[in-house]
């Protein structure tokens, strides 16, 4: 079975070790939205030992951390769904009143069709901040 999460990087690598990865995927509605991906192929959290459970949650939180710090959203969204990639992998997404979905979920009904503020943030300044909270 064919895996994107294993063959791909899922978004522009911000850090990563032996056991997971935090990309910066490609979504411009969402600036900021980031993805944390185990390394292996692993379908469940429950999978994990509780040792990689807590290493894996540990980079959720400092992701989301990061992200309230920089960015200052009206609210934060943490999803892990694998519904369609069955891989564990989180979604920390920094949300917007003016985003285009926004009070819905990213994936629920758009609301509107462009955000109005200028919210940006770039992958080095991600990736800069990501190396002093987890090295």
């Amino acid at each position: 079975m064919s895996c994107e999460l294993c063959e791909k990087p899922g978004g522009e690598l911000l850090w990563q070790d032996d056991r997971c990865r935090i990309v910066l995927p490609a979504e411009p509605d969402y600036p900021g939205l980031c993805r944390i991906i185990w390394q292996q192929h692993v379908a469940e959290m429950t999978d994990l030992d509780p040792a990689d459970r807590a290493h894996c949650m540990h980079r959720v939180w400092a992701v989301e951390e990061l992200l309230r710090s920089v960015l200052r959203p009206d609210k934060i969204n943490i999803a892990s769904l694998g519904n369609f990639v069955p891989h564990v992998h989180w979604h920390v997404i920094p949300r917007f009143r003016d985003d285009p979905h926004f009070p819905e979920p990213i994936w629920g009904v758009r609301q509107r069709e462009r955000r109005v503020s200028g919210v940006k943030i770039t992958a080095d300044r991600l990736r800069a901040s990501l190396h002093l909270l987890l090295n």
